[in-house]
């Protein structure tokens, strides 16, 4: 337990992660909520922030999407101590640009700002503006390429750079370097493209939300491979649902599950749009019927009583994980009550 363990949750950029015709839970993907909601966890005590990226709802098309650079760039200035970690899919811009773009956040936040490199899953973002979406371990290669060219440019190196894809002469940025040698890379995806992609550029590599024999083993195939930045550290997504005993748990639990099949339709439409060599669809879609969450959500086993929780959370601290990037529902709430009754029963 010498690692650090730290909190995070996922910014409600679409609204809900779980049931959407839940009472509870507003259909609520403004920037309002989401500054509020940030600096509600900033000063709750959480670690991080996760704010994925989507053009558009990917789940539907008919609601709010919270922009993910504009709103962290703002959160950077709203907070004062939390992580702000911006997901980005190398396909929707030019290393030189996020690179700029990445450099400018770390200066707002002063040295608090971390990249999510993910591997887009949803094909129609893509293609419906015309951009390219190219089979699944082609987008990888072009990733790869892409990363290694932004990670010289957040370290202020001067760059000149030709491959298959892009080609930058004697390029440099400026600010960089002002609080540590550049931002946090975390990168997503469980797939074989992607773990060898974490292991040569990666700092944290963030594992979908599933049971602790799957985390560990995952942890362990990382750790046989030599990677590139020193030792690795490991973050985990789950969906919490937590109350004073383990019935009172399961059973909201039940209420959550029995409102998401009711967006089954939803959910076929989305596996419509999304490219079917996306490793964590194959495994979320086949457990679709006992969980809830997204990346996984309940599949990590954090419903429970506090010391239930707790104690699955300690275990796959034990196991290697650092960061637990959390979902609730209704978020607000929950998210309280998890600083409230669980916090102290994991930090002493």
């Amino acid at each position: 337990m010498s690692r650090p363990l730290r909190f995070g949750v996922w910014a409600p950029v679409h609204g809900s992660r779980a049931a959407r015709h839940d009472p509870d839970e507003p259909h609520d993907a403004s920037w309002a909520r989401n500054r509020a909601l940030v600096r509600d966890a900033e000063r709750l005590g959480y670690d991080s922030v996760l704010v994925a990226q989507h053009t558009v709802n990917p789940y539907d098309e008919t609601r709010d999407q919270l922009e993910a650079w504009t709103a962290t760039a703002a959160l950077a200035a709203l907070t004062t101590r939390i992580e702000l970690i911006a997901a980005i899919k190398p396909g929707l811009y030019h290393p030189v640009v996020l690179a700029k773009m990445a450099l400018q956040i770390e200066q707002i936040s002063t040295g608090r700002f971390g990249l999510n490199l993910v591997n887009a899953w949803n094909r129609a973002e893509f293609e419906r503006a015309g951009l390219p979406f190219p089979a699944h371990d082609a987008r990888y290669a072009y990733g790869r390429e892409w990363i290694a060219l932004v990670e010289r440019l957040l370290r202020g190196e001067r760059v000149t750079f030709e491959g298959q894809h892009f080609r930058v002469e004697d390029y440099q940025l400026r600010p960089a370097g002002t609080f540590r040698a550049r931002p946090t890379l975390y990168v997503g995806g469980e797939s074989e493209p992607a773990r060898a992609l974490v292991a040569d550029h990666g700092d944290v590599w963030f594992i979908n939300g599933q049971p602790l024999e799957a985390v560990a083993d995952l942890i362990a195939d990382l750790e046989r491979r030599p990677a590139a930045r020193g030792r690795l550290r490991y973050g985990l997504s789950a969906f919490v649902i937590a109350r004073e005993t383990d019935a009172a748990a399961h059973a909201e639990f039940a209420r959550l599950l029995d409102l998401s099949r009711r967006d089954e339709a939803l959910r076929t439409e989305t596996r419509a749009r999304t490219d079917a060599a996306s490793v964590m669809f194959a495994k979320t879609d086949a457990a679709a019927a006992h969980h809830v969450g997204t990346n996984g959500g309940t599949a990590a086993g954090l419903v429970g009583s506090y010391d239930t929780v707790a104690r699955r959370i300690r275990a796959f601290h034990a196991a290697g994980i650092e960061l637990f990037m959390l979902q609730f529902q209704p978020f607000e709430a929950e998210m309280a009550r998890f600083a409230a009754q669980v916090f102290s029963r994991v930090r002493g």
